[in-house]
C-alpha cells in the first residue's frame, strides 16, 4: 500500500499501538515516563550518529517508532482522569455515605421515562476541591424542569459507581462511560437539589443557549415537533428528543449515520461553501480565500452544534483535508488524513475506542482508497446515470470498509442500504442546505416561513422514505454472530483483496489467497471453540427465572411456562445466543433438581418444597420462597447459594446474613450479575 510509504503512517501505527497498550495493560505512569525518557535519549543519540554513519539510519528509525509507542501509551495515561489525584474516584467516602457535592451541568442527555439526564463536572466534595465528570439523573415530576446548562448545583448524596452488565453478552454501559471518563452517577429529585443563582457562562452555556433560542424561535413558527427533532439531529447533532420509532427506522434502513452529525454533514458544508464561492477562481489567492471560508464555516458549525466529540473530530478531519486540497500535493489526501488522525488522538486518545470515530475514519479511508476502483468498473455516458453510479460506488466503498466493524458491534446488516443512499441523498442535500440557512436565521428569529415549510416537508418526505425502506423487514439481517477472529480475518481479506484488484501481481494474489486461508482458519477456530463449550447460565431478570444449558451450539432453555411462550422476544436470551454462535433447540419447564455434569443443583421455588435426601452442590432460590434458610443449610450443606432476581430484595438480605453465619458463599444476581458454571 502506497500509504504505508509515508513515515507518518508507521509513526501513527506505533502511536496507536501505544494507546492500546496503555488501555489494556494499564502500566505504571512512572515506568512509562522513564521508558519514554530513555527512548528519546536513544533517539537523539542515534540521530546524530546516523548523520555520520548512514548504516545507523535503521537504528534511528527503530528509536522513532519506539518513542511513538511510548508517547501513545503516556498520552492515554495522562488523559485517564481516574489517575489524577484530584479526581473524585480518589475520594472513597463519597461512594460510601452521603457527602455535599457541588457540580456544574455541562451537557443535556436524552431523557428516559423516569429521569432528565445531564453530564456534569464536579468542583467540590464537602470542603475539598475535586474534578471529574458524572451523570446526573433528576427525577421527573409534574413540575417544569428549571435546570439549564451552566447551573451550579449542590446536592448531598452518595455517588453510585456505574454497574457492569448483569447478563452475558450485553452492552457494557459502564465501560462505555469509563471510556468517556465518567465513573459514577447521582440520582436526585428536584426538591433535593440547591441551584446556585450564579450561572457559569462558558462556551457550553452559550452553545446551549443558542440551541434553546433556535428551538424557541422555530416553535413560534409552528414547526412540526417530529420534523423539528429530526432537523435538530441532522443540523445540530441534538438527538435527545427523537422518538425511538424513528431511530429504529433509520437503523433498519441503514441510515443511522445521518442522525449523528459526522463527516457526511461536514462534507455537505464544504460542498455548499465551495458551490457559493465557485465564481472565485482557482488561483493561489482564490484557493486561499476558499480555504479560510471553509475553515471559518466549519468552526462556526462546530460551535452551533455544541462542540460534541463527533462534530469536533469531523471538523478537524475535514479541516485537514481542506488544507491538503489547498496545498495540491500528489497523494496528499492520505497524508492529511493521517495528520488529522494523529492530532485528534494526541489530544483525545480515548476517541480511539469510540465506535463513531472508528466508523468515520474507516468509511472515509475506504471511500478515498476503494471508490475510484469501483467507479472505473463502469463509465456511463448519461450524466444522471453517472451521478447515481457515483453515489452507489461511494456507498459501497464505505459499506465494505465498515461492514466487519458494524457486524462486530451491532450484529445486523441493512440489505437495502444502497437503495436508501440513492433515494435519500437528493432529499438530504435539500434538508442540509435549507436546514443550515434556517438554523442560522432562527438565531435572529428571522427564518422566513417558506424556508421552514420547505425544510419541514423535506424532512417529512425523508422520514417517509426511510420508514418505507425500513418496513421491508426481510432485507434487514439481524442477530449475526461475529467475534474478534472474524473481525481481524475479514479486514485482512478485504485489505489484500483490494491491493490485488488495484494492481494485480502474482505476489499480491498469494497474499490475498493467504488472507482467505486465515479467514477459513478463523471459521474453524470459532467452530471448535463453540463445540467444546459446555456451560450453564443463571440469568438476572426481574421477576423471572431463566436458566440456559449450553452444549456446543445447542441451547436448552429452562424457565416457567409463561416465559417459554415469549422467548423469541427476549433481548437477554437473544444477546447470549448471538454472542455465542448458538441456537435455541429445546425448552424445558423448571424442576426441583437439575444436573449439569458433576454438579447437582437443587431449586427451591415459592412452594418452599425441597428434597432433603439430596446433597446439592448448588442451591438455587427463586420466587421468594418462605423458608428457614438456616435450617436448610444445616441439612443440605450446599457449596454455594444463588438467588436470582425473581426474589424480593428484603428476603435476599436475610438470606445473605444466614450464609455469612454458615460461611457459605451467597450470590445474588441483582447484585453480582448472572452466575455461570463451566465444565
Amino acid at each position: 500500500m502506497k500509504v504505508l510509504n509515508y513515515p507518518l503512517s508507521k509513526i501513527t501505527i506505533f502511536f496507536i499501538i501505544g494507546i492500546l497498550a496503555g488501555y489494556y495493560l494499564n502500566p505504571d505512569l512512572h515506568y512509562i515516563s522513564f521508558a519514554l525518557f530513555l527512548a528519546l535519549l536513544s533517539l537523539t543519540t542515534s540521530y546524530f550518529l546516523s548523520q555520520k554513519k548512514k548504516k545507523l539510519v535503521t537504528l534511528f528509525t527503530l528509536n522513532t517508532y519506539l518513542s511513538a509507542f511510548f508517547i501513545g501509551c503516556l498520552t492515554l495515561l495522562f488523559h485517564t482522569e481516574s489517575l489524577q489525584k484530584t479526581n473524585y474516584t480518589n475520594c472513597k467516602k463519597v461512594f460510601e455515605k452521603p457527602q455535599q457535592i457541588t457540580f456544574c451541568l455541562r451537557e443535556k442527555l436524552k431523557s428516559n421515562d423516569y429521569n432528565d439526564r445531564y453530564i456534569a463536572i464536579i468542583s467540590r466534595i464537602e470542603n475539598q476541591n475535586y474534578t471529574g465528570r458524572i451523570i446526573v439523573n433528576i427525577q421527573k415530576d409534574s413540575l417544569p424542569n428549571p435546570l439549564i446548562i451552566g447551573n451550579t448545583i449542590r446536592l448531598k448524596t452518595t455517588l453510585q459507581q456505574n454497574s457492569s452488565p448483569k447478563n452475558p453478552n450485553q452492552f457494557d454501559y459502564a465501560r462505555y462511560l469509563k471510556d468517556k471518563q465518567i465513573y459514577a452517577q447521582v440520582f436526585a429529585t428536584k426538591s433535593e437539589i440547591r441551584i446556585n443563582k450564579t450561572i457559569k457562562k462558558d462556551i457550553w452555556y452559550y452553545t446551549a443557549k443558542l440551541h434553546s433560542m433556535i428551538v424557541n424561535n422555530l416553535n413560534k413558527q409552528h414547526f412540526a415537533p417530529t420534523e423539528m427533532n429530526v432537523a435538530l439531529a441532522l443540523i445540530l447533532g441534538q438527538r435527545q428528543e427523537i422518538s425511538s420509532d424513528i431511530i429504529q427506522d433509520y437503523q433498519f434502513s441503514g441510515a443511522t449515520h445521518i442522525l449523528s452529525v459526522s463527516g457526511l454533514h461536514v462534507g455537505f458544508i464544504m460542498l455548499l461553501i465551495g458551490f457559493v464561492l465557485k465564481p472565485i477562481g482557482n488561483t493561489r489567492k482564490g484557493s486561499f480565500i476558499k480555504l479560510i471560508a471553509i475553515l471559518i464555516a466549519l468552526f462556526i458549525f462546530a460551535i452551533i452544534s455544541g462542540l460534541s466529540p463527533s462534530v469536533l473530530r469531523s471538523v478537524v478531519m475535514f479541516s485537514f483535508l481542506s488544507i491538503g486540497n489547498h496545498l495540491r500535493r500528489s497523494d496528499n489526501t492520505y497524508h492529511t488524513l493521517l495528520v488529522s488522525l494523529f492530532l485528534i488522538l494526541l489530544f483525545e486518545p480515548y476517541f480511539l475506542f469510540d465506535v463513531g470515530f472508528q466508523l468515520s475514519y474507516l468509511a472515509l479511508f475506504f471511500i478515498i482508497w476503494l471508490q475510484p476502483v469501483l467507479k472505473n468498473i463502469w463509465n456511463p455516458k448519461n450524466k444522471i446515470v453517472m451521478n447515481i453510479w457515483n453515489v452507489l460506488t461511494v456507498s459501497f466503498a464505505a459499506q465494505i470498509g465498515t461492514l466487519p466493524l458494524c457486524l462486530y458491534y451491532f450484529h445486523q446488516f441493512p440489505g437495502l442500504f444502497f437503495v436508501t443512499n440513492i433515494v435519500i441523498i437528493p432529499i438530504l442535500s435539500v434538508v442540509m442546505i435549507v436546514g443550515i440557512l434556517v438554523m442560522i436565521l432562527a438565531v435572529f428569529n428571522a427564518a422566513p416561513e417558506f424556508l421552514i415549510q420547505i425544510l419541514e416537508k423535506s424532512i417529512y418526505l425523508l422520514n417517509k422514505v426511510i420508514h418505507i425502506v425500513a418496513s421491508f423487514d426481510s432485507f434487514v439481517i439481524k442477530n449475526i454472530s461475529f467475534n474478534n477472529y472474524y473481525l481481524f480475518s475479514f479486514y485482512l481479506f478485504i485489505t489484500f483483496a483490494i491491493i490485488w484488484i488495484k494492481k494485480p501481481t502474482y505476489l499480491k494474489l498469494c497474499w490475498a489467497l493467504s488472507a482467505v486461508i486465515v479467514l477459513q482458519i478463523s471459521f474453524i477456530m470459532t467452530k471448535n471453540d463453540i463445540q467444546s463449550q459446555q456451560e450453564i447460565i443463571i440469568y438476572n431478570m426481574k421477576k423471572e427465572t431463566i436458566i440456559s444449558v449450553k452444549k456446543g451450539e445447542n441451547i436448552t432453555l429452562i424457565s416457567n411456562k409463561d416465559f417459554l411462550k415469549k422467548t423469541s422476544k427476549n433481548g437477554i436470551l437473544n444477546s447470549y445466543l448471538v454472542g455465542n454462535f448458538s441456537s435455541l433447540k429445546k425448552k424445558v419447564q423448571i424442576k426441583n433438581t437439575l444436573y449439569f455434569n458433576n454438579n447437582k443443583i437443587s431449586i427451591i421455588d415459592s412452594t418452599g418444597i425441597y428434597q432433603d435426601k439430596i446433597q446439592p452442590d448448588i442451591l438455587l432460590l427463586i420466587q421468594s420462597p418462605k423458608i428457614n434458610l438456616d435450617r436448610i443449610l444445616k441439612t443440605l450443606h450446599p457449596k454455594i447459594i444463588i438467588a436470582d432476581a425473581s426474589n424480593s430484595y428484603t428476603i435476599q438480605k436475610h438470606w445473605k446474613q444466614s450464609c455469612l453465619k454458615q460461611k457459605i458463599p451467597f450470590h445474588a444476581t441483582n447484585e453480582k450479575g448472572f452466575y455461570k458454571i463451566i465444565n
